[in-house]
């Protein structure tokens, strides 16, 4: 067989390492002759400029996650009738363990995470792979018993036999639109999760959730609800314990107890005891769960006033949740934005003043009941020093991509601690 990956990053290599080791013939292409340099050896790598004569003789197109669906290359290969399929189709294509699948617009990242870290507590070979830890085509050949898979919208776009025996579907909020061009095109995407299940697979979702509750309908397999707010039929908050179906964790053993929060670990829970997991091993990971850099993260409290880092919040969903975890807010937003609607966050009661900057900042300062804008992060750490009063949450949540001011959000989030430690004398 020959095969065309397109693009030269991690799942891209994963995969040209699978279907090497298999006997395949790939041609790689990269829209940036440098991601291409170091694949010689006789392969055929081509960088630069779209040219759809690569397709002659193609068998099959294997995308990064980063090609858009209506991108030439895509689009060509849809056209000529090649089949185009995700890395992460290839991959459980040729897995022997079982697998779970975890999406989400907001908290894929922490359900996979912790779902994994309940499977291996229990002393199985387990791990979490997918958009977290090593691309899935790297788990295929190795002894697991169970994989928990995080699958974006990107990758699960262009599956075909993807069958997780058990899948959470927790949230869908508009997201991505720059890449699916349409906010019922990115939920059809998400819900591509449970297309090949059946009544004996499970389907995790958070019934508080609309977006959920519409890309779940009609599917196949037994859905679970959970919820961050109350205890629905699969696990959630009451008197004081978090259950995650029969297991059951006091809440204030818990890292963090907000709603949001409260469903990803509910979740998690009934994921792992679904793959194995035993009991014991899911309360105890539950106890030790703690969010991970960029996640609410407490940089410190000064005067009374804490500081916290949500840099992960790149769209109004995360942004939203993160708001409504604290009584008062000065947030700090904008950043590049994805097609979609910031101005909410800047409207939630809790927010008592918004500090806007990059991009989308000037939409979001209009919208805000107060405001100032930033030129830039430093300053905005300055002004909100000076706004911040004894109870307030100085919240980095920017309900926006970074890549107009910053090469990803963890260095964004950095920046900001770095700031406000400074600043604080720290």
């Amino acid at each position: 067989m020959r095969v065309l990956v397109l693009g030269a990053a991690v799942s891209g290599r994963a995969a040209l390492r699978l279907l090497e080791s298999e006997g395949h013939t790939v041609v790689v292409h990269d829209a940036d002759p440098g991601a291409v340099t170091d694949l010689g050896g006789g392969r055929v790598a081509v960088g630069g400029e779209w040219d759809r004569r690569l397709l002659e003789g193609i068998d099959l197109v294997v995308p990064s996650p980063g090609i858009p669906e209506h991108a030439d290359p895509i689009r060509d290969a849809l056209g000529a009738g090649i089949d185009v399929v995700s890395e992460l189709e290839l991959g459980a294509s040729r897995l022997a363990a079982p697998y779970a699948a975890v999406t989400a617009t907001n908290g894929k990242t922490t359900v996979t995470r912790i779902a994994a870290e309940m499977l291996s507590a229990s002393g199985m070979e387990a791990a979490a792979v997918g958009n977290i830890g090593d691309p899935l085509c790297d788990a295929v050949g190795r002894p697991w018993e169970a994989l928990v898979i995080e699958a974006s919208s990107f990758q699960l776009r262009f599956i075909d036999g993807f069958h997780p025996r058990a899948a959470v579907l927790l949230n869908v909020a508009p997201d991505h639109l720059d890449w699916h061009g349409t906010f019922e095109a990115y939920r059809d995407a998400k819900a591509r999760i449970h297309r090949n299940q059946g009544p004996d697979d499970l389907l995790v979702y958070d019934e508080d959730d609309e977006g959920a509750l519409d890309a779940v309908r009609g599917a196949a397999a037994r859905l679970v609800p959970v919820s961050g707010r109350h205890r629905a039929a699969g696990g959630g908050p009451e008197g004081g314990m978090l259950w995650m179906g029969e297991v059951g964790v006091a809440t204030g053993a818990l890292a963090v107890d907000d709603p949001a929060y409260l469903a990803d670990l509910a979740a998690a829970g009934v994921v792992a005891l679904a793959m194995g997991a035993s009991r014991e091993a899911v309360a105890e990971s539950a106890r030790g769960f703690s969010p991970g850099r960029h996640r609410r993260e407490v940089i410190g409290t000064w005067g009374g006033v804490a500081w916290v880092d949500d840099s992960k919040a790149t769209n109004p969903h995360a942004a939203l949740a993160a708001v409504r975890a604290y009584p008062s807010v000065v947030l700090i937003a904008g950043g590049r934005n994805k097609g979609l609607d910031v101005a909410p966050v800047a409207l939630d009661p809790a927010v008592r003043h918004v500090i806007t900057l990059g991009e989308e900042g000037p939409a979001i300062l209009a919208a805000a009941r107060r405001g100032s804008p930033a030129a830039d992060m430093a300053e905005a750490v300055v002004i909100a020093d000076g706004i911040a009063e004894p109870g307030d949450t100085v919240l980095l949540a920017p309900g926006c991509a970074s890549f107009d001011m910053y090469h990803s959000y963890g260095e964004r989030g950095d920046h900001f601690a770095s700031l406000v430690r400074a600043r604080k004398g720290t």
